[in-house]
């Protein structure tokens, strides 16, 4: 066994996010179906460690402590961009994002168990390739998996890892090109809105001036220390959250902290913000969590897959596809902001919110903010898709 530490493993992640970031600069097909830099140099590794595994049995590990670090400061991040003030104007469509989540869920667990018992399988068995390993990812898999050993599944974790393995690459790899399409075949690439006009100073790094200085001399070092005190708090809230017998990403109390502390912040003007300098560090946190993740998959747990579990999971990646493509974008508006929320959906819909996010950033860079989807998707895939799937899994394992 050939074991990397926390330093090595972030080493290496670095490695592959510029080995990202140079495929996107000289291969342009990248840059046009908008494949995040971190999946493309993540993929590249994860397939070194599969041949070394095959050809040697080495079997290669990773202290990958830094990736739960990165996931809880990004949402943290995510969660100082929530604006009250702003989330007024999009009440129809955080409702209409909701609503597709529910039917995501519902269809992802029919579909799973639909193939399980055409092949004559134990209907729990499709709910290891269902909503808990989908829409759930790693972190819902962990949890339910034990639970469904216990009725009787075995390996129930070991497939629900697979799965939402599977789910997060594929997640990452067909959100942009979807978008892409849709925005190229109906031309919505034609200006910045007017909210994002607005609003863009605040969620998308595209201020001209330079923010005042603090007392400190440097809002960067403030906003890096409004962060780190955000995240401390929110895992403390998590833990609290958890104590009530539901599943919760450990991610979600730093999301709502930073949420409470920007509009406190913003409706008692006795303190400033420096949402930038946030963003910035965001976006770093999100590059360095990916880079990880990706780099740590462990893709000989897919090689090894039993035949019913592919046949599920190509059902499911045809689901996420056709969904999102012709259900999601019409539901959501069919324009600009409809086609890169149809990207992230695709991102949390198949593997996590992290991967929701990267896609939403590939799409956006290469034509325009979109003030909703970075706005919605975190709320939407962050506070309501555990809640709602813990809920929904629970009943289906029942029934």
């Amino acid at each position: 066994m050939l074991h990397f530490d926390l330093y090595q493993t972030l080493a290496i992640s670095v490695i592959a996010l510029i080995i990202g970031h140079l495929l996107r600069r000289h291969i342009k097909a990248f840059v046009k179906y908008c494949i995040p830099a971190p999946v493309l140099g993540g993929i590249l590794f994860s397939l070194l460690t599969l041949i070394i595994y095959m050809t040697s049995d080495c079997v290669i590990s990773f202290d990958d402590t830094l990736k739960q670090v990165m996931m809880v400061f990004f949402f943290t991040s995510v969660g100082f961009t929530c604006n009250l003030k702003a989330l007024r104007q999009g009440g129809k469509t955080l409702a209409t994002l909701v609503i597709l989540t529910i039917i995501i869920i519902l269809c992802q667990n029919l579909i799973s168990i639909s193939v399980a018992s055409c092949l004559g399988l134990d209907k729990l068995i499709g709910m290891t390739a269902g909503s808990i390993p989908m829409i759930g990812g790693h972190g819902t898999s962990g949890a339910f998996g034990p639970i469904l050993e216990d009725m009787g599944v075995n390996g129930a974790t070991t497939l629900c890892i697979a799965a939402a393995t599977f789910g997060l690459i594929a997640g990452s790899l067909i959100g942009g090109p979807i978008a892409e399409h849709l925005i190229e075949k109906h031309q919505l690439n034609t200006g910045v809105s007017k909210e994002t006009q607005t609003l863009s100073p605040q969620y998308f790094h595209t201020e001209t001036t330079e923010e005042p200085l603090d007392a400190l001399g440097n809002h960067h070092t403030v906003a890096l220390y409004q962060l780190i005190i955000a995240a401390g708090i929110g895992t403390g809230l998590s833990h609290l959250l958890s104590l009530m017998g539901l599943t919760f990403p450990i991610y979600i109390g730093g999301l709502i902290t930073g949420a409470f502390l920007r509009n406190v912040g913003e409706f008692s003007g006795r303190y400033t913000i420096h949402m930038k300098a946030i963003s910035q560090y965001g976006d770093y946190s999100l590059s360095l969590f990916l880079g990880i993740a990706m780099c740590t998959l462990k893709l000989w747990e897919l090689w090894d897959l039993a035949l019913p579990l592919i046949l599920m999971l190509a059902a499911q990646l045809t689901f996420m596809a056709l969904f999102a493509y012709f259900i999601a974008f019409r539901s959501l508006g069919k324009d600009y902001d409809a086609a890169v929320l149809t990207a992230g959906i695709c991102g949390f819909g198949m593997g996590a919110t992290p991967n929701a996010m990267a896609n939403i950033q590939a799409v956006c860079s290469k034509y325009q903010p979109s003030f909703k989807a970075y706005l919605f998707i975190p709320i939407v895939g962050s506070m309501f898709v555990d809640f709602l799937n813990s809920i929904c899994v629970t009943i289906f394992i029942n029934l």
